[in-house]
Order: C-alpha cells, then sequence, then structure tokens
C-alpha cells in the first residue's frame, strides 16, 4: 500500500493537469474564466474519462491474480486503482470549480519566469510541428520503427537476467552444515568450533553469530548443526552482504569434513526461510529407478558451471548391513528364522530386559553385547545361536552379510518417490539460468519414466512469471474493449494500443542498461505501463476526433490535436516519471528489490513519449476512418415557449 501511494502521487495529479491546461488556453483567449471551465472541462471530458477508466482497468486482474503474486499486489491495485478514480472525479468537478472562481479574468499578468520560459516553449511547439508535418509526409516509417521496437523487446528479454525479486541487504546469512552420516555429536561440535573460527577472523562485519551444533528440534540429526550471521548495518561496512555470503561459500568450499550451504534470506518467500534458490524436484514410479539415475544427475548438476554448490535430500550415506538367512541349511541344523531375529535383537538393540531392587532403588536391566563385540560388521557372523537341541550353532553358518549405503529418509511428491536436488548460482547467474541447466540435464540424463517439479523460490518464479504474463494479457484485452466501447470503433483503441510495444521496448532496455533483472516488480511495473502510456494516445486521437467532428480535415485535425496535447502530455508524462523516481533511486533501507519496478515506469513512460508524439499521428492518418453521422444521436434544440 506504501508503495502504490507512493507511485499514486504522480498519477493522480495527471487528470487535473489536462483539465487546467485546457481552461487556462481558454483564458488566454479571452474566455470569462467561469465560461473557460464549463467548455475546457466539457471538451476534454471524454478523454479524462477514458484515461481513468483504462488506467483502473490495469489494476483488476492484478486484483485477481492467484498465487502468493496475487496475495502480494491485491492491496496495490485496490490503492492505485481507487486513488486514480478518485482523481478523476476531483479533476471533473472540483477543479474546474477552483479554476473558474481563483483564475483571473482577462489578461493574465505573466512572472519574469513565465516570460523568460514561454518563448522556449513556444519554440518547441514549432519545431515539433515542423517535425511531425515532415514525419507525417513520409508515414510509413512508421512500421519499421514498431518493428524495430519487437526487436528490441525480443532481444533485450533474452538479454536480462531473471529472478523472483532481488535479494535486499537485510545484514543476514544462514549458514546449514550437515556431516556424514552417523557422524557423533563430538565430531560435529569440533567442525563447528573451526567454522566458528573462520566466520570471526574473516567476516569483520559480524554484528552477532548463532552457532548451534547437532539441534534437537524439526527434522534436524545428530550430524547437522546450523549458523547465523547478523552483520552491522550496510552504511557501517564497505562489502555487501551477497559479498560476504560469496566469499563465505568460496572459502567453506575447502572444508572436506561436513558440507557447507550458505543462504540469503530471500525478499519474497511463501512459508519457508532461506535455503538454496534452485529447488528442482525429480519424480519416479520407484525407488530402484530413483537410486539408479540420482546419481548420475548430481554428477552432472556438479560439474555445470552455472551452479556453485549442489545438494541432495535424499542421501545414500546411512550405513546399513543386510542379513540373508540360508532357510535351507538353518532348518538342516533345526535353527528357526525366529531364534535368528531373537538372537540379533538381544545382542544389539540395547532393549530393557526387566528391572532389579538394590538398597531400596530400581533399576533397568538393559541387554546389550559389550561395544568391542558389536563393533564391526564382522561380529555378527561371530555369535551362536542355540538350535531346537540345545546346541549352540555360530551364525556364521546360517547367514550372508551384505554391507549397502540406504537413505536416512524416504520423500514423496505428488504422490511419486522423489528426490530434491538443491543448487546455488554460479556469480552472474539467474534463477531462469539455473532452471534451464536442470531442464538441459534432465534431458540427458532421465527417461521418459521421470517426471519433474519445482520447489522453493524456483516455483514461486515460474509461478510469478505465469501470473503476471496474463494479467499483462488480461489488462490490454481490457483496455482495447473499454476504448473500443467508449470511441465506437476497432481502430482508434488499435492505434492508442501501439503505445505499449514502444513502451514495453523501451522498458526492457532501461532495465538492461541499469543492470536491472526482470522480476516480479518489473513485470507488474511493465503491467501498469499498458495504462500509462495509452493516456498519450487517448488525448492525441480523442482531441482530433472532435475537430473532424466540427469538419476539418482528418490531417490538418491530426496535426494541430498533436500540437494542441504536445504541453498537457509531456507534463502528465514528466509528473509519472518524477512520480516514480524515489523508487528508481532506492530511497529508503530495503529497497533494493523495487528499483526494477521505478525503472521500467520511468524509461517506459519517457521512451514511449518521444515515438508517441509521432507514430500516433501518423497511424492515425493512414488507418483512422470517416466517422459515420447519425442524426438521430444529434442532441435535440431546447425550444422555450412562452
Amino acid at each position: 500500500t506504501l508503495l502504490a501511494i507512493v507511485l499514486a502521487t504522480g498519477l493522480v495529479v495527471d487528470d487535473g493537469i489536462v483539465v487546467t491546461e485546457n481552461i487556462f488556453k481558454k483564458v488566454e483567449k479571452g474566455m470569462n474564466p467561469i465560461e473557460a471551465s464549463i467548455k475546457g472541462s466539457n471538451e476534454i471530458f471524454f478523454a479524462v474519462i477514458s484515461i481513468s477508466v483504462t488506467l483502473a482497468a490495469v489494476f483488476l486482474p492484478v486484483i485477481f491474480l492467484e498465487g502468493f503474486v496475487g496475495r502480494l499486489f491485491r492491496e496495490f491495485g485496490v490503492v492505485l486503482a481507487s486513488a486514480v478514480l478518485i482523481s478523476a472525479f476531483v479533476a471533473l468537478t472540483l477543479t474546474p470549480m477552483l479554476n473558474a472562481y481563483l483564475m483571473r479574468p482577462g489578461k493574465q499578468e505573466r512572472s519574469k519566469f513565465y516570460n523568460f520560459t514561454e518563448k522556449y516553449f513556444v519554440k518547441m511547439n514549432t519545431s515539433y510541428a515542423e517535425s511531425l508535418r515532415v514525419f507525417i509526409d513520409k508515414k510509413w516509417w512508421s512500421f519499421p520503427i514498431l518493428v524495430a521496437c519487437l526487436i528490441i523487446i525480443g532481444v533485450f528479454f533474452s538479454l536480462l537476467k531473471k529472478e523472483t525479486a532481488p535479494y535486499d541487504d537485510r545484514s543476514y546469512i544462514g549458514l546449514s552444515i550437515s556431516g556424514p552420516e552417523g557422524a557423533s555429536y563430538d565430531y560435529m561440535d569440533a567442525f563447528m568450533n573451526e567454522l566458528t573460527e573462520l566466520i570471526n577472523d574473516s567476516i569483520p562485519e559480524k554484528k552477532v553469530s548463532l552457532v548451534v551444533t547437532s539441534p534437537g528440534f524439526g527434522s534436524s540429526s545428530v550430524n547437522s548443526g546450523f549458523v547465523r550471521i547478523a552483520l552491522v548495518n550496510p552504511s557501517e561496512r564497505e562489502r555487501t552482504q551477497h559479498e560476504i555470503a560469496a566469499d563465505l561459500t568460496k572459502w567453506t568450499k575447502q572444508y572436506p569434513n561436513a558440507r557447507v550451504n550458505v543462504s540469503e534470506s530471500p525478499t519474497i518467500s511463501v512459508g519457508r526461510r532461506g535455503g538454496m534458490p534452485i529447488q528442482y524436484i525429480i519424480q519416479a514410479p520407484n525407488f530402484q529407478q530413483l537410486q539408479e539415475k540420482i546419481p548420475e544427475f548430481m554428477e552432472e548438476a556438479g560439474n555445470d558451471p552455472t551452479f556453485s554448490n549442489t545438494d541432495l535430500n535424499l542421501k545414500f550415506n546411512k550405513p546399513e548391513i543386510y542379513v540373508t538367512i540360508n532357510r535351507e541349511k538353518a532348518e538342516s541344523l533345526g535353527v528357526s528364522v525366529l531364534d535368528v531375529a531373537q538372537t540379533l535383537q538381544l545382542s544389539l538393540s540395547g532393549q530393557r530386559f526387566g528391572y532389579f531392587l538394590m538398597n531400596g532403588k530400581q533399576y533397568q536391566v538393559m541387554g546389550q553385547f559389550d561395544k568391542k563385540d558389536r563393533a564391526a560388521p564382522m561380529d555378527l557372523t561371530s555369535m551362536f545361536v542355540r538350535n531346537n537341541e540345545g546346541l549352540l550353532i555360530q551364525l556364521d553358518n546360517l547367514v550372508t552379510t551384505e554391507e549397502q549405503s540406504s537413505p536416512p529418509q524416504l520423500y514423496h511428491n505428488n504422490r511419486y518417490m522423489s528426490a530434491t536436488v538443491s543448487a546455488s548460482l554460479a556469480p552472474g547467474k539467474s534463477i531462469s539460468d539455473g532452471i534451464d541447466a536442470m531442464e538441459r540435464i534432465k534431458e540427458k540424463v532421465l527417461g521418459e519414466n521421470f517426471t519433474t517439479d519445482l520447489g522453493g523460490e524456483s516455483r514461486d518464479f515460474v509461478e510469478s512469471s505465469s501470473n503476471t504474463m496474463f494479467a499483462f494479457g488480461l489488462a490490454l484485452l481490457l483496455i482495447f474493449l473499454i476504448l473500443a466501447a467508449q470511441f465506437e470503433s476497432f481502430i482508434d483503441p488499435f492505434i492508442i494500443i501501439l503505445t505499449v510495444p514502444m513502451a514495453v521496448a523501451g522498458a526492457l532496455f532501461s532495465l538492461w542498461l541499469f543492470g536491472q533483472t526482470w522480476n516480479i516488480f518489473s513485470q507488474i511495473g511493465t503491467v501498469m505501463l499498458i495504462g500509462l502510456v495509452t493516456k498519450n494516445g487517448i488525448l492525441i486521437v480523442e482531441f482530433a476526433n472532435q475537430l473532424r467532428e466540427q469538419g476539418m480535415p482528418k490531417r490538418e485535425a491530426i496535426l494541430q490535436a498533436a500540437e494542441t496535447r504536445l504541453r498537457p502530455i509531456l507534463m502528465t508524462s514528466l509528473t509519472i516519471a518524477l512520480g516514480a523516481l524515489p523508487i528508481a533511486i532506492a530511497l529508503g533501507a530495503a529497497s533494493t528489490s523495487r528499483i526494477g519496478m521505478g525503472v521500467v515506469i520511468i524509461g517506459g513512460t519517457m521512451f514511449s513519449l518521444v515515438l508517441t508524439l509521432f507514430i500516433i499521428p501518423a497511424m492515425y492518418l493512414m488507418w483512422s476512418r470517416d466517422k459515420k453521422h447519425r442524426p438521430e444521436f444529434d442532441k435535440p434544440e431546447i425550444q422555450l415557449y412562452e
């Protein structure tokens, strides 16, 4: 909501600017302020309604988006749409009234600033009019320019890095540590102490750190640990949070005793905290297929330059001994399977046999072989079992043993057996690069029986991209239908919609120029552009239609309309750009992630402004049709009778 209010400061004054500028022109020509307010606001009424309704309609798809994108931007859309509609009501009611009573009648007194700047504005108007006439004579230039805009969109969209949202510097880094399966607490504690020394020596920016060995909560085990590092404020350090995390990743790779994953807290997370940005879930009908292909997949992922670190939740590192009983031999020696199972359980499980009392206290009786007699796998075969005749038979005669590694835990996803491959990205790589790399490995390694899914931040990225693309298309369709109803034509709205590809081309070029990414904020900013830039086309086309209804030829009508509307178009475009400027220059803490939205709005608005002033008049001259006069809709003259 606060982000919406910041943007609204540049949007809500647009309608007032257009109405006031039109009224002021009429007063300059000698009209009474009250009459000028009535005629000026009536003349611009249709354009203001069209601008406001289209801008409010842009936020309708955003309001009804599903998933976390909808939850995040619902209030944003409601606030902006409400602000725009209220500003339109004020511009058509309160603004004309204030102009009528506050504007001085007759010739206006000119300030020194006005006298100094007006000559430049007049020169700008005449220069634009002359340039437009030259362009109109060669109006076919419009098509190559529009094609060039489409090419710019394709080129720069492929060049831009894509992610869910840029990481804000929150002065926080997390480390998760996993040791070898079966590692003792002492082993993990020694490694955590070694890691603590590294952090204390190498990160002077550290404010405080929390180091926990073998946490006993959640799904953690003895062979795990975590570190939480809080850094001093960004203004008090030279390195960014991301640079410190990258250095830690490089240093901890040199430790062979345990695996260390360094993570930053994502700007937007849905029901999770931290973790690697790439979560690629491999699904198979059975466990054997996963066991066969996972090592090959992990080898390919580890060798891929897109990733700096890879991990797998389905780890085949739990040592197990499979005991196979020779049933025929056991039967011939008078030993049952139950006898063998009970002997192993009583010897190794450490279960309670009973209790005994001594000195008034109760003690448990625990049965288990001494540690030296059960430390090695070969000790199993040295055990004895009693047969049905009471003789002791060595287990070595009855069983065979096989050592294997199995996963400590099995995972399921969408009712399939699954394994999640997690990866952190190499410097300069984005989430889209990581997902594409995983897809390439899938095509190379996995067969048709395997399916895949995404989790974590990767899933959020794909969901947000599909949702905002749907919102963009629906907003475009809604605006076209609304304008078609208002202009009673399909041609005029199509001419106005041509401003959108020019704006999107400017937005993508601006993102590339300033080193920003294609993320959820820049996507919503692009959806906003549809409503912001069609305003310029509406002002020109609507006024040209009015002049043609008064009998002016089409060429002269569009030339006069474009020249007359030049100043309000420039003023409204500048107010929109200046309103988004605080977002683009990231004023305030934790505002880095919103830079993309400000850059998109400013770049798209200013880029399309220059092209709109030439392309829209040229397209209007080529495509706009003569309006059919329908006398039945003419307003009847009011006759007064005594």
